[in-house]
């Protein structure tokens, strides 16, 4: 072992064109342009960090310079002809002129002086401005090769002036390739699955990948264990995120919050747990389509996994698992219980329904629609002197049993309709509302021809059609006291008990109703429903809001339910007596100044107490 230990990623860095991973876009048109005399004057190398644009620049110098193989990247900088230069420490003006004056000294040896200049959107506005003429006409021995990460901050009119070359990030398996190679060469036992780790970890990167291999070597030695590796990078293994999903296809919320204690209490981080799940579940729903699975980055023997592991789910379920770690990734930043967040969303995950049942059971209402809509639920019919029950031909529709005939979900609903012989006859009196209503209307209208005009929210405005309907409610749901068809009663029959149909609302009924009662004589009475006239429409809205407690407390009276209708009829002369409390409350503040005045002052309003 040497007094100086060099890094792989010093040790192992490219000095050829050919040596360089990955880039051959960038590597093939430089060599070319060498062989061809066609070089620029000045180049842009983009890229993320670690894909090898400072060393495709010293190669470059290296190749045109014709240096010597055994002089390294950092010895380079050493020779008069090529000049690294940090423009995040170089960044001002007066480093661009030292630049401007220097770069008119012709080189010692070799072709070309070569400026190499390091991060350069560090450099200011004005040290670009200050570079844009010697970058633009520069003297001949002159090359300048620019490496950044961000060219978006680079002026336009620096890029208008070179040729830019953007680099990629490096594939997975291109860092295993060159990983394996390098412990090949240092005697490093490691398995594939290890070097997928640390080349998905790298991301993108091999520079990073290097790093982390000499963490690796480091912490384990040359004999690299799986588990070893993990707990070095402080990486989820693979097989944990399995563990994972078995928790949430089984429903186990206890094994599941065993599992995040276990990964909590050896100190792995949420968030790095989160950002694996998210690509753990991204790998799942591709391994759905076994033939897009060169779009994992995995061993065989994983991408295998992946594919048994899938198979419980559908892609549905993955993309709304998905949906709910990538949200919790933002939710956690601002948490402040971070673990409480987490276990949150895994148990959200955990009981999650599965797309599969939530499909059957809207199969199952669905058939529940149809079977409701043709009339197989709900009829009964009395055979043999059998009372009170039903065939299951008639329940399902066929002649088979019930066990053979039906799914589960609906025996259990059809039991639950024939349990009363009350039920039966009801259900068989629904469908005289609908034949009523020449079966058109919405599912709201049914319902309201079921139970009538609502007391709250209503305008007091009905349809002819609703009217109709609920007429028919009225007399199939309201049947006289004796339980004996009744005759209709006539028009002098009511007024003539009006005043005591008056004494049982004065005991029934709230006062406010009472009174506007007292008001209002009966016009007109037709097919059982009673014709009311009022003053305005305040007191119609009232009396249409309790027309069925109204009718219940006139069939005491006469033994007839009746149906109440109000229609408005004002006095052609305006007096007080047809105008609403609300009307005439305003009327007294028009009138009286005093009233007026108070209301101003005092926010008066007019209250109506409804209650006794």
């Amino acid at each position: 072992m040497t007094d100086h230990y060099r890094s792989l990623t010093r040790t192992y860095r490219p000095r050829t064109f050919d040596e360089i991973v990955s880039q051959e876009h960038v590597s093939n048109t430089l060599e070319n342009a060498i062989s061809q005399n066609r070089l620029a004057h000045a180049y842009m190398f983009c890229g993320p960090r670690g894909v090898g644009k400072t060393t495709m620049a010293r190669v470059l110098a290296r190749t045109v310079n014709d240096i010597e193989a055994d002089i390294d990247g950092e010895s380079l900088n050493q020779t008069l002809n090529v000049i690294e230069i940090d423009a995040a420490s170089n960044n001002s003006v007066d480093d661009i002129r030292d630049l401007r004056e220097r770069v008119r000294v012709p080189p010692q040896n070799g072709r070309y002086k070569i400026y190499i200049i390091d991060e350069v959107h560090m450099l200011s506005k004005s040290a670009f401005n200050a570079l844009l003429k010697t970058l633009e006409e520069p003297p001949d021995h002159v090359i300048f090769i620019f490496a950044t990460t961000e060219p978006h901050k680079v002026l336009p009119t620096i890029l208008s002036r070179v040729q830019r070359f953007d680099f990629k990030r490096i594939q997975v398996d291109e860092i295993v390739k060159r990983l394996k190679k390098v412990t090949d060469e240092e005697g490093v036992s490691i398995d594939e699955e290890s070097l997928h780790v640390i080349a998905k970890k790298a991301d993108g990167a091999l520079r990073d990948a290097l790093g982390l291999l000499d963490q690796a070597i480091a912490f384990c030695g040359t004999d690299i264990q799986h588990e070893e590796l993990l707990r070095a990078l402080n990486v989820v293994s693979t097989e944990r995120m399995f563990d994972f999903m078995d928790a949430i296809d089984a429903q186990d919320a206890s094994a599941g919050l065993e599992l995040i204690d276990e990964l909590l209490q050896e100190g792995y981080d949420i968030q790095e747990f989160l950002i694996g799940l998210t690509e753990h579940l991204r790998n799942l729903y591709v391994a759905k389509n076994s033939e897009k699975m060169h779009l994992v980055d995995a061993s065989p023997d994983t991408k295998k996994r992946y594919r048994e592991k899938a198979k419980p789910f559908s892609q549905d379920d993955l993309i709304r698992m998905l949906h709910l770690v990538s949200e919790a990734q933002y939710k956690l930043k601002e948490a402040h219980q971070p673990r409480i967040q987490f276990e949150i969303t895994l148990l959200k995950l955990i009981h999650m329904e599965k797309t599969q049942n939530l499909n059957r059971l809207l199969g199952e209402l669905e058939d529940l629609k149809k079977k409701l809509s043709d009339g197989r639920i709900g009829r009964s019919e009395k055979t043999n002197g059998t009372n009170g029950e039903q065939s299951s031909e008639q329940l399902t529709g066929g002649s088979k049993p019930r066990e053979e005939s039906a799914p589960e979900s609906d025996l259990e609903i059809t039991g639950e309709i024939d349990s009363s012989e009350t039920d039966r006859e009801q259900m068989e009196e629904t469908p005289s509302v609908f034949d009523e209503t020449n079966g058109t209307g919405s599912d709201s209208d049914k319902m309201t021809d079921f139970f009538g005009t609502p007391s709250l929210g209503t305008d007091g405005k009905t349809s002819e059609k609703e009217e109709r309907a609920s007429s028919a409610v009225t007399m199939a749901e309201e049947p006289s006291a004796s339980g004996t068809p009744k005759a209709d009663p006539t028009l002098e029959e009511v007024n003539a008990s009006w005043d005591e149909f008056l004494q049982v609302l004065k005991e029934e009924v709230p006062q406010m109703l009472y009174f506007q009662m007292q008001r209002i004589e009966p016009s007109e009475l037709k097919n059982r429903e009673l014709f009311l006239q009022c003053s305005d429409d305040f007191a119609k809205k009232i009396i249409e809001e309790n027309r069925r407690e109204l009718g219940k407390c006139l069939e005491q009276v006469v033994g007839v339910f009746l149906r109440f209708r109000c229609r408005v009829r004002k006095d052609k002369e305006g007096s007080d007596e047809s105008l609403s409390p609300y009307e005439r409350f305003k009327n007294l503040q028009k009138n009286d100044p005093t009233i007026k005045k108070l209301v101003e002052l005092f926010g008066a309003e007019l209250d109506y107490n409804l209650n006794r």
